[in-house]
């Protein structure tokens, strides 16, 4: 429990009222790096109302930065409160949420737009001082990062000066993927005092074991499960205390799930399964019983390849082709997740040009080669939907809200002729479809756009 260079290098830029990106391996502490400054000046902030939010990409994730607030909590006998918004959470609690804000509300990239939708959002925002993107990389080079980019752009219109942070570890093109996150016109006003790119000089050992046929020749060439080679598999989990092995889709994991139990039935009541189609209440509880250790294997796709937090996961598997460097070492990360900890991963092959694959995932670690995120420019579906959430709530001012778009970095090259484009699409449905009145989405009333009554 002895500090990082790199988290108190993380604590003095946030005492200095920087921004920036962290980057550090998976299990290094990046969570504390931020969560401790943060929760220190919300504890001192006194007056009601939301000091941070913590914005992670799946709600798994979010489960495991709660027990890291509560237990920096519990251990320095804090007062600051704690809340999550999610998918997952009940309309009571939501109205809770409401009504009694927290000092750190933990909450994904959707439910922000939710609250920014609502109406006196502005009055609920207006204490915020900080902003954490959690696993940045995840967000960037989507829509969903173009949504975090127009959110980050509303509430540093309520809150000038707020910092903000995000969190990567698997993303080489960091000077960009802050840019996209601080907002084009911000980084470039900042850039040369008050934002800053932090990483963490700690290697973390990978270790990769192909799973291969006995007769690689008969391997098909593609459009397989990998179920051939199941069997394999079996002596690793049996020599393993507990193992994540993840799909790539949720009907390969229903697949390998049945297939698993039919194979080994000895795994009855020890193997599990996870994806995003679940119940809530089964989710959780695969979650709760991997925690504690009771499970030898989950059989999961992506919803928890970033959701898993100082857990007893000794080895990871990945089925079939993960599609990127950084996604495969993000997986491996789930195994040894913390300081010093060996990441071990087994990759089988579905068929025999994922062989060549798995030979390419090996050199890039060698030579510590990670994809770079390309960000999104100019997502106008995604300016129309979010203009929508700005209507749904207290209207907005089109002058107004375009002079924050444009700060970010996916916007920044809008011109007036789409500009006023889009305003026509959303009050008349466009040249196009003008005459539909279904199409007439917004009007203007008491000088702001407002949903058609």
């Amino acid at each position: 429990w002895d500090a990082f260079p790199f988290q108190e290098e993380t604590w003095k830029a946030c005492g200095e009222g920087k921004s920036g990106i962290l980057n550090a391996p998976t299990g290094s502490g990046k969570t504390y790096a931020l969560m401790l400054p943060l929760i220190a000046e919300a504890e001192m902030l006194r007056e009601p109302g939301v000091k941070a939010i913590w914005i992670t990409p799946i709600r798994a994730l979010g489960k495991e930065i709660e027990i890291a607030a509560q237990r920096v909590k519990r251990v320095m006998a804090l007062r600051f409160t704690i809340g999550v918004r999610s998918g997952d959470t009940s309309a009571a609690e939501r109205t809770r949420l409401s009504k009694s804000p927290p000092d750190l509300l933990i909450t994904t990239p959707e439910s922000l737009q939710i609250l920014l939708s609502s109406k006196g959002h502005e009055d609920y925002f207006r204490s915020l001082r900080w902003l954490v993107a959690d696993e940045w990389h995840e967000l960037v080079g989507s829509k969903r990062g173009v949504q975090m980019e127009l959110a980050c752009s509303r509430l540093r219109a309520i809150v000038p000066g707020l910092r903000t942070w995000g969190i990567s570890a698997t993303i080489s093109n960091m000077a960009e993927a802050m840019a996209v996150l601080l907002g084009h016109t911000e980084l470039k006003k900042k850039q040369d005092k008050d934002s800053v790119v932090i990483k963490a000089s700690i290697e973390k050992p990978v270790e990769v074991v192909s799973i291969l046929p006995d007769k690689p020749e008969k391997l098909p060439w593609a459009g397989h499960l990998g179920i051939r080679i199941l069997e394999k598999v079996i002596p690793i989990l049996k020599e393993s205390k507990s193992t994540l092995i993840f799909t790539n889709t949720r009907s390969f994991a229903e697949i390998w799930y049945q297939q698993l139990l039919e194979k080994a039935p000895w795994l009855a009541g020890q193997l599990a399964m996870r994806h995003g189609s679940i119940s809530q209440e089964l989710r959780q509880w695969v979650e709760q019983e991997l925690h504690a250790g009771n499970l030898k294997a989950v059989v999961c796709t992506s919803s928890l390849d970033l959701g898993v937090d100082f857990r007893p996961v000794e080895t990871v598997i990945q089925v079939g082709s993960p599609k990127g460097i950084a996604r495969f070492l993000q997986r491996a990360g789930r195994s040894g997740h913390r300081p010093g900890a060996v990441s071990r991963i087994h990759f089988l092959p579905t068929h025999s040009l994922e062989l060549v694959e798995a030979a390419a995932l090996r050199e890039g670690i060698l030579q510590k080669v990670v994809e770079e995120r390309v960000p999104y420019i100019r997502s106008f579906d995604v300016l129309i939907q979010y203009l929508l959430t700005l209507a749904a709530g207290d209207g907005l001012d089109p002058s107004t809200v375009r002079r924050e778009v444009e700060q970010t970095w996916s916007f920044r090259s809008v011109t007036d002729d789409e500009w006023n484009w889009i305003i026509r699409f959303l009050t008349t449905g466009g040249e196009a479809l003008t005459a539909y009145d279904e199409y007439r989405k917004l009007e203007l009333r008491d000088g702001r756009l407002r949903f058609v009554t």
